[in-house]
């Protein structure tokens, strides 16, 4: 309860619990609101939002309707977003964790592979791994994990190497505790809140990184995704821009909800303003 007070004491905060509200109710009601399927052929191709009393959002240039697509457009957005960030937390923790306990070579092994894939600018290791392995939603997901985890594992090694030393650690080790113990029980769980707090940060980034390969007609073309409807308004830009324009808004919408949420759990959870 303490923690939703400190929560609530950010009104930037609150708004982003609103906006993330929305998406979900979004996600949760599509089959509700449009149980066809989104990519099905509804209508006349690019009918201006309100024109035509069917189609609130108008159609697309295919006559898709556009409302069906953020609709289950926001499905396919949180799920890529909170599974790429599960995968990139889980790759970053471990490694972070392995390195910052261990110390000597273990960290001077595992930072030099973190090291060797940030040089290699992420999008561009995005594009690589999906022209090898394929385009499809699970495909694109794990490359979106696998290219987001090596910020984690620096965050992690960070908070192990400041907790290793600490009394609760030395008393589990005069205890006879076994490392994986020690690193998954006991330090672990005390260095998980900035971990919570970055998660939002890598959950919007995914979300950007699947629109932009939606863009560059890279993801999945088989899914209803805001990335995928702002490719197909490519075309008529100029004309209709709201085809482009729409899920845009979603997307950006979608960005500053986990964003501003992050940003209310990392002053929740911290220990300055705790003390406050």
């Amino acid at each position: 309860m303490r923690l939703l007070r400190l929560y609530l004491r950010n009104p930037a905060a609150i708004i982003g619990l609103v906006l993330l509200a929305a998406v979900l109710f979004l996600a949760a009601s599509a089959d509700i609101f449009y149980p066809r399927d989104p990519l099905s052929l509804a209508g006349r191709p690019l009918s201006w939002p309100l024109e035509n009393s069917r189609f609130v959002l108008g159609t697309d240039s295919s006559g898709r309707d556009i409302a069906a697509q953020i609709f289950h457009g926001a499905r396919i957005s949180l799920m890529i977003g909170i599974a790429a960030t599960l995968v990139a937390i889980l790759l970053g923790t471990v490694i972070g964790a392995l390195a910052g306990f261990y110390g000597g070579w273990v960290d001077d092994v595992l930072m030099r592979i973190t090291e060797a894939f940030q040089t290699v600018p992420s999008f561009l290791l995005l594009l690589v791994l999906v022209a090898v392995f394929g385009s499809n939603l699970l495909t694109v997901t794990l490359a979106i994990g696998v290219v987001s985890w090596p910020a984690p594992a620096r965050l992690t090694r960070a908070e192990f190497l400041s907790l290793r030393s600490r009394e609760f650690v030395q008393a589990c080790r005069t205890l006879g505790l076994r490392d994986s113990a020690i690193i998954f029980r006991e330090i672990l769980p005390n260095a998980m809140p900035p971990l919570i707090v970055y998660a939002s940060v890598v959950m919007a980034l995914a979300i950007l990184m699947e629109s932009a390969l939606a863009f560059l007609n890279l993801s999945d073309p088989n899914v209803a995704s805001w990335g995928n409807l702002i490719g197909q308004g490519r075309g008529v830009l100029r004309t209709q821009w709201y085809v482009s324009a729409i899920p845009g808004v979603a997307i950006l919408l979608t960005v500053l909800a986990v964003s501003l949420v992050g940003q209310g759990l990392n002053d929740a959870l911290n220990p300055r303003l705790k003390s406050r």
